[in-house]
């Protein structure tokens, strides 16, 4: 056996669920992965109320938005394939609300660490988000399988995209203890619904969940098309995240100066770039898959651009002369953006669920990890970028991702996977 054969190869046939990817089940994966996102990414406007409240000291309070992504990806690498090897609906009901009580334990946290703890854990048990996808796309019929994707994508994009504003209304009226209350108890009846709902499907792996593990870098070796968008999506998401993450900064400032509200309605209108998902899906669907990625890449090159004239004037845009312009093209940036990220992630998912239909989730599992560990990083370059230039640094960290993952399209052109 070659070195890079991984041990899932001898395993039988997974059986698929009972049923059909209908209407009413799609929508119910979008609006339950809408959900489950929001308690990764709800944490970002959050960060400086959580550590003020609990005594964290500034120079730590990024752990408020760092660790629910850390949970996340290690629960990637360490719950997510068991979806490989245990029944999906009872894997994705227990760690969901599991996910719940540790959201409540943190609206009531008596310190940091506890706070820190729980956040971490509800951030790795959200992963039954990975858990949905794959299942919704093991239901679907192979040829409207990116469709299908896309549509479900659309719930995590608009999930990220709400979460922003509704953490701050909730927080700034409530407090943000009300709103990780609020958050726990959306997550446990949601798992109440979802084990009314979902079908059984039970795996047939073969092996022990040692095996399951190891089997992971295997296909990480095996696959090229995953080591592929499995990159490019995280560049493109260091870029998503990096973006968002200094706009709120920029925000705040002259010449824009807008308040809680404000901050909340501009996250709102980031929220027509998820248009794209479904239309992504059926560019997978037809085979085009290598021109999509490209097309999205240009996508988020201009929004980058067009982000750098409304924040930074470059170009000789005078921002204090036309303040109203200036925000009106910051929007717009928001949405291509969004929309060049939407359509990456979706048809980089249709490419991984081509693949392995008996390692589906660990194929998911390490795509997501990946583009997971791209957006930490773009989170965490906005901020040095920022410190040092302010958002023209924010905004050349983006153009050196959006040069990375053409760099990546250009490689891939020359391989045989292109």
């Amino acid at each position: 056996m070659p070195p890079d054969a991984p041990a899932v190869q001898a395993t039988a046939t997974p059986v698929e669920p009972i049923g059909t990817l209908t209407r009413g089940l799609t929508v119910l994966f979008a609006f339950a992965v809408s959900i489950m996102i929001v308690n990764l990414t709800a944490a970002q406007p959050l960060a400086e109320p959580v550590a003020r409240g609990l005594g964290l000291p500034a120079s730590l309070a990024g752990l408020v938005a760092t660790l629910p992504q850390v949970g996340y990806a290690l629960g990637m690498l360490f719950l997510v394939p068991l979806a490989d090897l245990l029944e999906n609906r009872r894997l994705a009901v227990t760690t969901l609300a599991i996910c719940a009580a540790m959201l409540a334990l943190g609206a009531v946290a008596p310190n940091a660490p506890v706070f820190l703890l729980a956040a971490c854990v509800a951030g790795a048990t959200s992963c039954a988000i990975q858990v949905l996808v794959p299942l919704a796309a093991s239901m679907a019929h192979p040829e409207r399988r990116g469709s299908a994707v896309g549509n479900v994508m659309s719930g995590v994009m608009l999930g990220i995209l709400f979460s922003r504003p509704l953490a701050s209304l909730v927080a700034g009226h409530f407090g943000w203890r009300w709103f990780y209350a609020l958050l726990g108890g959306l997550d446990l009846a949601l798992a109440v619904v979802l084990w009314r709902n979902l079908p059984d499907r039970r795996p047939d792996f073969g092996h022990n969940y040692g095996a399951l593990i190891g089997s992971l870098w295997s296909l990480w070796i095996r696959e090229r098309v995953l080591r592929r968008y499995a990159v490019s999506a995280a560049f493109v998401m260091a870029a998503f995240a990096a973006f968002w993450t200094g706009v709120a900064m920029l925000l705040a400032q002259a010449p824009f100066s807008l308040d809680a509200n404000g901050a909340a309605a501009f996250a709102l209108a980031g929220v027509a770039g998820t248009v794209v998902a479904p239309l992504a899906g059926k560019v997978g669907d037809k085979g085009l898959s290598k021109i999509g990625m490209r097309v999205a890449h240009v996508v988020l090159l201009a929004g980058v651009v067009l982000a750098g004239i409304a924040g930074a004037g470059w170009f000789g845009l005078d921002l204090s002369a036309h303040r109203y312009l200036a925000l009106g093209l910051l929007v717009t940036a928001a949405i291509v953006i969004d929309a060049g990220a939407v359509g990456d992630q979706t048809i980089g998912r249709h490419a991984i669920n081509m693949l392995a239909p008996e390692a589906r989730s660990r194929l998911n599992g390490l795509f997501v990890g990946v583009f997971f560990i791209g957006g930490g990083t773009g989170a965490a370059s906005a901020g040095i970028a920022w410190a040092t230039a302010g958002w023209t640094g924010v905004c050349m960290a983006c153009l050196v991702f959006v040069a990375l993952a053409f760099a990546g399209d250009v490689f891939a052109q020359g391989s045989a996977e292109a």
